[in-house]
């Protein structure tokens, strides 16, 4: 899968819009019926955050917003991000989806643009039971599976009522369960990287954290005289984006991405540098934020604001 999810990244990051929900509506429903549902709830929290468009854009056709009824119906609740699409009769779609994954296809089909002449040919053409489809209607995941192709149509898949909860369960027929993460991760990183997030002023990226923390509690702001007196205990001024960010809260917790903030009592100097962090890995060095990151190496950001920035996309990204 490793070629679909390079051209998905690709398209969400220089597709049209239009694109780009369709490469995420399919992904989501692909990493669903992988039983890997926290991670779909993930990629359409992240696009919906960031596009701020409505939700019916990434189930715009019939069988994908069938798909995810069956699906919601087999997991037992909708979540959250769910709530703009609108409620459908399942009985009256499973009756539809039965019909169509038995309707007969014709080796004409397709093959002339929609349109008049294309009916009448499709009505007097040979037709042939669709094999990819009749293994759905029969249940036979294993047949679906050899027949679906490098682009499986997972729409119709997760539409068929009587399998819906095998893969709400975790049948996972496509064997990509442990490729979820890579995939979700991927995508919500070029999400970002196209929709990057306005963080406004230092409240408004703190507060941005923390909820993407969860809504801890932050430390309250430092005064002035604590950012003086720390000043002179370190014998540099500290740049005007970090006291800032002390006016807002002096200091942060750690969390999954970034090492505990230190505030104003905690701040020490060694070796010429200013550290910022417990562990040391956030280093103050001549206006510059080092970050040192035993794993990816060493990255400079130009200031704090950068830094917390950055922290805040790979928050965003993780949760």
């Amino acid at each position: 899968m490793q070629d679909y999810l390079e051209a998905a990244v690709r398209d969400v990051l220089t597709a049209p819009e239009a694109r780009v929900d369709d490469q995420v509506g399919y992904a989501a429903l692909l990493l669903a019926v992988s039983g890997a549902l926290d991670e779909a709830d993930r990629l359409v929290t992240q696009w919906l955050a960031r596009t701020e468009r409505p939700v019916t854009a990434l189930a715009t056709d019939p069988v994908r917003a069938r798909a995810w009824a069956m699906l919601f119906e087999a997991r037992g609740a909708r979540p959250d991000w769910a709530e703009g699409l609108p409620p459908l009769d399942l009985d009256l779609e499973e009756r539809r989806h039965a019909a169509s994954l038995r309707r007969p296809v014709s080796d004409l089909e397709g093959v002339l643009p929609p349109g008049p002449v294309a009916e009448v040919v499709k009505q007097v053409a040979p037709a042939r039971p669709d094999r990819e489809r009749t293994a759905l209607a029969d249940g036979d995941l294993g047949l679906w599976v050899s027949l679906a192709g490098p682009h499986p149509d997972v729409a119709t898949l997760a539409a068929t009522r009587a399998l819906a909860p095998a893969l709400v369960a975790g049948a996972d027929p496509l064997g990509l369960r442990d490729w979820a993460p890579e995939c979700a991760g991927a995508l919500v990183a070029a999400l970002h990287e196209r929709y990057p997030p306005d963080l406004g002023t230092w409240p408004e990226l703190v507060a941005e954290i923390t909820r993407l923390r969860g809504g801890a509690s932050t430390p309250p702001p430092a005064s002035e005289a604590a950012i003086r007196s720390a000043e002179l205990r370190l014998g540099v001024e500290l740049p005007a984006d970090h006291r800032e960010f002390l006016r807002t809260c002096d200091g942060l917790p750690a969390d999954v991405v970034f090492p505990r903030l230190l505030g104003t009592a905690d701040l020490r100097a060694e070796h010429g540098v200013v550290v910022l962090s417990d562990p040391a890995v956030l280093l103050l060095s001549a206006g510059h934020v080092v970050e040192v990151d035993p794993v990816l190496g060493t990255t400079v950001h130009p200031s704090f604001r950068a830094a917390l920035g950055r922290h805040a996309a790979l928050l965003a990204q993780a949760t």
